[in-house]
């Protein structure tokens, strides 16, 4: 009622503000409208909202008004007062509705009222977002002689402010949910790019199987065993497979199995209960439930207790599992990519690898075969992680010396693929200029006796290899022009003739066909 003391009013709008910290802003308009309309006796009141695509002001939410009546109702700017209100930006307030001809009384309040004898008064004030008004928020108050109107305007201003506020930061919240939607649905896409087969470095034999097997898994949900030693890209396969199956828009979980402790790997695959131990306050999701839906890799699995093994093996025969510290069985729709670099069958025998487990696991087997057994990539490979790490680090690295094309290929790279890339990444890294030497390679590569590949060179004849090579370099750059080569190395005409008649280099095999 109009006599209401200010105090209920201010409560009424700490009410407002409560309302207005809901989820879903729009929802929460018509508590607003009943708590302001409970606040100040009003037998009606409206939220109106621009339509964007009418350009009219539909009512959004209402208090007092069958359903029927204001789904139909519509003003355009200017028109009435709820337009007028909402073209100035400025709130009107009508003492009384009967003698205003601008009243439309679209919702019929006044003529329900007139029947009943009772004059109204109605107050709209504008409702602003982005600066800009955006709707109306009104009430229709029973008329009374000594109404404090100001103080009633001024509160419903403040009611009004805070819808506004409420319905930016949810137009703020939704914008950011959309533009995460939209980031996580671009990262999916490059994911699934990134690890299409045709991705896959390799022309070798070798891995030519290995894309013909991964090709022949991905599109089914058996469970996979991937096999090779460390460094290999068995990680990668594991990708490969699951960004090209029907569950790639769902989660690729990977557990690393040899790098978490035996006392957390079982909370870790499973989840836990709350109080499940001392630290347990709240229930947490294992990876098995992380990765529902999608894919879980499982790195390592030859490092696994044999406690662990018997829980796995349950999972894998039931699709089902409980969490630590509960008892009730959780069923999940996973498939199951395993990796290791152990031997299982020596395993098996040294009693530390289940039998049953390992079956369960080796459905399908793809070996990656190591780096020394498929010379042919190394090449390849060192070509596309020295293109990657060029625009990774803003270099101009634009290709790699026969020199140092000859240590890569002599070298026995016991940490396979993994090595290679770090070998090529330092390369590009201390590359002065556009051409990788062998001197830009790690010193394990230039060792000789770390590299296996010892040979009793004289150092006239190192030093004479090395002259050779810049000489070639120089040569292929100024397509077998000397005066110009000879200004790439910095050297004279005189000089560099001098080394080129030296080691019996013909420049006409280097010229411009």
């Amino acid at each position: 009622m109009a006599t209401v003391n200010d105090p209920l009013l201010l409560s009424a709008l700490l009410e407002v503000c409560h309302a207005l910290a809901a989820r879903d802003i729009r929802a929460a308009l018509p508590r607003v409208l009943e708590i302001l309309a409970e606040a100040f006796g009003a037998p009606g009141g409206v939220i109106t909202l621009l339509d964007a695509g009418t350009g009219a002001l539909v009512i959004e939410a209402s208090f007092g008004l069958p359903k029927a009546t204001a789904e139909g109702v519509r003003y355009r700017p200017g028109e009435g007062i709820t337009g007028r209100v909402f073209q100035s930006g400025k709130a009107i307030v009508v003492p009384k509705v009967g003698e205003e001809p601008l009243f439309l009384d679209r919702t019929r309040v006044r003529r329900s009222r007139r029947k009943a004898g009772q004059e109204l008064s109605f107050l709209c004030l504008p409702l602003f977002l982005d600066g800009r008004p955006s709707g109306t928020l009104a009430l229709v108050l029973p008329y009374q002689q000594d109404r404090d109107i100001p103080r009633d305007t001024k509160l419903l201003q403040i009611a009004a402010s805070m819808v506004g506020l409420a319905m930016k930061v949810a137009q703020l919240v939704a914008a950011d949910r959309q533009r995460l939607l939209e980031e996580n649905q671009l990262l999916r896409h490059e994911l699934r790019e990134r690890y299409e087969l045709r991705n896959l470095v390799g022309n070798s034999h070798a891995m030519g199987q290995v894309f013909e097997q991964v090709a022949q898994a991905a599109p089914a949900n058996t469970t996979v065993l991937i096999r090779g030693e460390s460094g290999t890209g068995k990680e990668l396969v594991a990708r490969a497979i699951h960004y090209n199956s029907p569950r790639a828009e769902k989660p690729f979980i990977k557990v690393s199995c040899g790098a978490l402790p035996e006392t957390l790997i079982e909370s870790e695959l499973f989840g836990v209960e709350a109080g499940a131990y001392t630290d347990a306050r709240q229930a947490r999701q294992g990876r098995f439930e992380l990765a529902h839906g999608g894919t879980l890799f499982l790195d390592e699995i030859g490092e696994l207790s044999l406690a662990t093994q018997v829980k796995l093996l349950r999972v894998l025969q039931e699709r089902e599992f409980e969490r630590l510290g509960g008892g009730t069985p959780m069923k999940v729709d996973v498939r199951v990519v395993a990796a290791t670099h152990r031997d299982l069958e020596a395993a098996i025998l040294d009693k530390t690898f289940r039998e049953d487990l390992y079956y369960r696991f080796n459905v399908f087997e793809i070996f990656l075969p190591p780096l020394r057994e498929r010379k042919t990539d190394i090449l390849l490979l060192a070509d596309h992680f020295v293109e990657k790490y060029t625009v990774a680090h803003g270099k101009d690295v634009r290709r790699i010396s026969n020199s140092a094309i000859d240590m890569l290929m002599a070298y026995h790279w016991p940490g396979n693929v993994r090595e290679l890339e770090n070998c090529m990444e330092r390369a590009v890294l201390v590359c002065e200029g556009g051409v990788i030497h062998a001197h830009h390679l790690p010193p394990t590569l230039q060792t000789a006796e770390a590299s296996g590949t010892f040979l009793a060179t004289p150092f006239e004849e190192a030093v004479a290899a090395f002259e050779r090579d810049l000489l070639q370099d120089a040569l292929k750059s100024a397509r077998g022009n000397r005066a110009r080569a000879a200004r790439l190395l910095q050297t004279t005409e005189r000089i560099f003739n001098y080394k080129v008649r030296k080691y019996g280099i013909r420049s006409e095999g280097f010229a411009q066909p």
